[in-house]
C-alpha cells in the first residue's frame, strides 16, 4: 500500500490543531499556550482523549491550569480567545470552554462598568454619562487590561464594549445573550437591545458574511424594540431598525410586529422615512408594499378608538407627498398607485389637490397608457374637493380624458349650486357675492360684486341667473363633443398619414425608379 494515510473526520480545528498536537507530543510535552491557540489544543486534548490514562504530563491537563489563570487574561485575551473558537464553535461549546471565556467576558464588562449583568439579565437603560471606559481599578491585571485595550468614546446609547463585541461571529453572540437570559423573546433589555443594532449594522457593511446566520439575532432585536416601543424608540428609529434587519434573515412574525408599531406612530412619521426601497423583487424603486401595510394599520387602530382627525389629515397630507414622490418610477402600476391613494378614508383630506398633481405627474412620466388606464386612475379623485384653480387646470389638461373632465366640472357646479342654496336660505336678501361664468374651454371665472353698498337684486333676477348658468353649461357640454370631433379628425388624418408613408416607400422602390426612367425617356 503507498502513501498510507489515517483521515480523521470532524478534527476541531482542522490541520493546524493537529499539528501544534504533534509539536506537543514530539517535544516532550512542552509547548508554548496563548489565549488564542488555547481553544484548539483543549478541545483536541478532549477529541483525542489525551487524558491521565495516556500520560501524566497530558495535554488536557496543561490547558486546564492554563485555563484556571482565565481571571487574569486582559479584555482583548478573552475577546481573541473566542473568536478563534469559530471554526469549532460546537466542540468548544460541548467542552464547556465556551461557557467559561462568556463567563469570563461579562465579568469583565460588570467590572468595568456600572452595569451589573449578575442576578438579573433584565436592567433599566443607564443615563448617557454611565457610559463610560473601562475602570480596572479592581482588575488584578489592570496595567494589562490598559495597555491592550483603549474603549473609544462611546456616544449616547452606547457602551464602551459594543465595538469591541462585532468582531465576534453570530453564534458566540448567541451564547452571550442566552447566558444573560435575553435570547429570543426573552430579550426584554434596552441595552442589549441597543448593542444588537449596532452588531448587526456592522453585519451589513461585512463583505461576504452570510446573512441568514444573524436571522435569530434580528429576531431577538426586534423583540426587544417592540417590548419598549414608543418610549425607547422614535418613528424615525423604527425605520431605521426595519432597513437594518430586514436583510438580515428577520421572520415574518417578527417583521409584522415592528410593522404594527411603526403603523401606530405614522402621524409623527416623514417623507424621508417612507422612502424604503423596494429592492429588485418589488418591481419597483420604493417598497410600496411596506408603506400600504402602514397605512392600512393606522386606518384600522383609527377606527377602533375614535378617528383624530387633525392626526388623520396629517397623514393625508404625508400619503400625498409619498404619492407625488413615486409617481416617476417607471415600475409603479396604476393598481399600486390608486391602492395608496384610496388606502385612507375621505375625511382624511380637505383638498385632493395633491392627489391631482401626483395623477398628473404619473401621467406624465407614462405616456403610452390607454385611454381606459388614464380613465382608471382618476377615479381616486373627489371632484368636489378640488379647489378652483385645480378643477380649471384639469379641463385644460390634454392628459386627461375629456369624461374626466366632464365629471369635474359637473362636481364642481353642482358644489356651487349647493352653496348658494344654503347662502339663499340663511340670507335670503343678501346678493350674491359673485357670479360663475363658464368659456368655452371649461374654464370658470368669478366676477366679485361691484360694491358691497350696492342695492340688492330683486328676487326675480335668480331665475336669471340660473338660466344663463344653464346656457354656459350648454355652451361647455357642446365644447367638448366638439373636442371629440376634432380627436376622430385627427386619428384619421393621423391614419391619412400612414398610408401616404407607405405610398412614398413603394414610390422609392427599384421598380419605381425603373418605370419613372423609362416615361423619361
Amino acid at each position: 500500500m503507498k502513501n498510507p494515510s489515517i483521515k480523521i473526520m470532524d478534527f476541531p480545528g482542522g490541520s493546524d490543531a493537529f499539528e501544534l498536537v504533534l509539536r506537543f507530543c514530539y517535544n516532550d510535552g512542552r509547548l508554548l499556550m496563548t489565549p488564542t491557540n488555547l481553544p484548539l489544543l483543549h478541545c483536541s486534548a478532549i477529541d483525542l482523549e489525551m487524558t491521565e490514562k495516556a500520560s501524566t504530563c497530558n495535554l488536557l491537563r496543561q490547558t486546564e491550569t492554563f485555563l484556571d489563570g482565565l481571571f487574569y487574561w486582559t479584555w482583548n485575551d478573552i475577546l481573541c480567545s473566542l473568536k478563534s473558537c469559530e471554526p469549532f464553535i460546537s466542540s468548544a461549546d460541548e467542552s464547556g470552554l465556551l461557557h467559561k471565556l462568556v463567563s469570563s467576558l461579562l465579568a469583565k464588562i460588570s467590572a468595568n462598568s456600572e452595569i451589573s449583568f449578575a442576578g438579573s439579565a433584565s436592567f433599566s437603560a443607564p443615563s448617557s454619562s454611565s457610559s463610560s471606559s473601562p475602570d480596572t481599578s479592581n482588575n488584578p491585571q489592570s496595567s494589562s487590561s490598559t495597555k491592550t485595550h483603549d474603549p473609544i468614546k462611546p456616544s449616547f446609547g452606547r457602551e464602551w464594549w459594543f465595538d469591541d463585541l462585532t468582531v465576534l461571529p453570530p453564534p458566540i453572540i448567541e451564547r452571550f445573550l442566552a447566558a444573560l437570559g435575553a435570547y429570543g423573546e426573552d430579550n426584554k433589555n434596552l441595552i442589549l437591545t441597543r448593542f444588537l443594532l449596532h452588531y448587526l449594522k456592522s453585519a451589513i457593511q461585512k463583505a461576504g458574511s452570510t446573512r441568514f446566520e444573524y436571522g435569530g439575532l434580528a429576531d431577538t432585536a426586534v423583540h426587544g424594540v417592540v417590548l419598549m416601543g414608543r418610549t425607547a424608540f422614535s418613528c424615525r428609529g423604527l425605520f431605521w431598525v426595519l432597513r437594518t434587519v430586514s436583510c438580515l434573515g428577520l421572520s415574518k412574525e417578527c417583521r409584522v410586529k415592528l410593522e404594527r408599531l411603526m403603523g401606530l406612530m405614522l402621524d409623527m412619521a416623514t417623507l424621508d422615512d417612507l422612502l424604503v426601497s423596494g429592492g429588485s423583487s418589488n418591481g419597483g424603486v420604493y417598497d410600496v408594499n411596506l408603506v400600504l401595510r402602514l397605512v392600512r394599520v393606522y386606518v384600522e387602530a383609527s377606527m377602533d378608538v375614535g378617528v383624530c382627525l387633525p392626526k388623520m389629515k396629517k397623514v393625508g397630507r404625508l400619503v400625498d407627498k409619498y404619492l407625488g414622490e413615486i409617481s416617476p418610477d417607471q415600475g409603479l402600476r396604476v393598481s399600486k398607485f390608486l391602492a395608496v391613494a384610496e388606502s385612507l378614508p375621505d375625511c382624511a383630506r380637505d383638498c385632493f389637490d395633491g392627489v391631482y398633481r401626483a395623477v398628473d405627474i404619473f401621467l406624465e412620466s407614462h405616456p403610452t397608457m390607454s385611454s381606459e388606464e388614464r380613465t382608471r386612475l382618476c377615479r381616486c379623485l373627489n371632484y368636489e374637493k378640488l379647489t378652483l384653480e385645480a378643477c380649471k387646470d384639469l379641463a385644460k389638461n390634454p392628459r386627461i380624458p375629456p369624461r374626466i373632465a366632464m365629471q369635474a366640472l359637473v362636481s364642481q357646479q353642482s358644489k356651487l349650486q349647493g352653496r348658494r342654496a344654503v347662502i339663499g336660505q340663511y340670507h335670503p336678501k343678501t346678493p350674491s357675492s359673485s357670479r360663475i361664468a363658464y368659456s368655452t374651454v371649461g374654464e370658470m371665472e368669478t366676477e366679485e360684486a361691484s360694491s358691497s353698498s350696492s342695492p340688492p337684486p330683486p328676487t326675480e333676477s335668480m331665475p336669471e341667473e340660473k338660466e344663463e348658468m344653464r346656457l354656459n353649461f350648454e355652451r361647455m357640454r357642446w365644447r367638448v363633443m366638439e373636442l371629440e370631433k376634432v380627436c376622430k379628425e385627427m386619428k384619421g388624418q393621423m391614419s391619412k398619414m400612414n398610408k401616404n408613408k407607405k405610398v412614398n416607400k413603394s414610390m422609392t422602390s427599384p421598380s419605381h425608379h425603373h418605370h419613372r426612367g423609362l416615361r423619361l425617356c
